[in-house]
């Protein structure tokens, strides 16, 4: 059985569009070793991510399929580094080993389809959803790519919601995923508050727009102001 999540991994301060594909050979080969493997040139934080994937499954209570997993990160020829992956990741093991409902199975409450939306988050071993770098800018391409949305950890849920026309999905733990793709827990998109932001701070009116040239440092510092990051200026 093959599965296809939608995610994203950083290039710069840039997302870019990564689908994780998760295989899953039901019938045990024994001359093929148990671990699951990651291809896609994955770094060694991402290959160190299966083990806590694999806990944060089973103390959420949906175990791990029995036979031989592949995890595809594509493209290929693009490094991934960094922690977003883990949930994509296990939302596609969790595809496989039918812990989602498909469309159409009969049932009164309609579940979600993933395919829809972005979604990256960080999995603790009890299957919290810790924060990740980025949200602005995978808000930005799931836009760009016509998404319904983001699935994200609720800690980036405010950073991702000043991109409109999106959904931002906040949650805190992997069941609340399964639970809003299943159509068994509602959750509401978040939305920026218009009231937290003032647009009369500026003491002298002067913005990026007199800047000439510079374009990947006025970038770079939008980003960091909209997502409330340090900066150090050299």
């Amino acid at each position: 059985m093959l599965a296809k999540v939608h995610a994203f991994v950083l290039q710069g301060i840039d997302a870019i569009a990564c689908e994780v594909e998760v295989d899953h050979a039901e019938k045990v080969v024994l001359d093929q070793p148990a671990r699951p493997t990651i291809v896609g040139l994955p770094d060694t934080a991402v290959k160190e991510s299966v083990d806590r994937i694999r806990s944060a499954l089973y103390n959420c209570g949906y175990g791990w399929p029995e036979g031989k997993l592949v995890i595809n990160l594509a493209p290929a020829d693009l490094r991934k580094e960094g922690n977003a992956l883990e949930l994509p990741v296990a939302l596609g093991i969790l595809s496989v080993n039918r812990a989602l409902r498909q469309r159409g199975s009969g049932r009164d409450v309609e579940p979600k389809d993933h395919k829809k939306y972005l979604v990256a988050g960080e999995l603790a071993l009890d299957g919290r959803v810790r924060p990740i770098k980025g949200a602005l800018s995978m808000a930005m391409l799931a836009r760009e790519q016509k998404k319904a949305g983001v699935i994200l950890p609720a800690d980036n849920a405010a950073e991702a919601a000043v991109v409109p026309g999106i959904d931002v999905i906040p949650v805190g733990t992997l069941s609340e995923m399964v639970g809003f793709l299943n159509g068994e827990l509602a959750l509401d998109a978040h939305r920026l508050e218009e009231s937290s932001v003032d647009l009369t701070t500026s003491s002298n009116g002067k913005d990026f727009g007199e800047v000439r040239g510079q374009e990947l440092a006025k970038r770079a510092l939008t980003i960091a102001a909209a997502g409330r990051h340090n900066l150090l200026m050299l």
